[in-house]
């Protein structure tokens, strides 16, 4: 079956297309994907990972035509990014 694997850095978006077996899991594709040759920061141990959108283990099995994600940890706090924009604008 065809899956896609996606990993994306600031400055590089990477998709790629493979064929895995029926039976394959989320690790296995991310591994039969090459992308962790290409892109060696990735760390399965500590990253999450999952298929459209929505948290998976790597251990999940995958559906024809899944999307394996995976994920970057967040390095800003989210409530605390949007406070600091307000009062940079308020300065200027």
């Amino acid at each position: 079956m065809q899956i896609g694997v996606v990993y994306s850095e600031p400055d590089q978006q990477i998709w790629l297309n493979i064929e895995v077996p029926d039976t394959a899991t989320i690790r296995e594709a991310i591994e039969r994907s090459g992308i962790l040759g290409q892109c060696p920061q990735i760390d399965l141990d500590t990253q999450k990972v999952g298929i459209f959108g929505k948290l998976s283990k790597l251990d999940a099995p995958l559906k024809p035509g899944d999307r394996v994600e995976i994920y970057r940890p967040i390095i800003v706090d989210p409530e605390t990014a949007p406070r600091k924009d307000r009062m940079e604008s308020a300065e200027e």
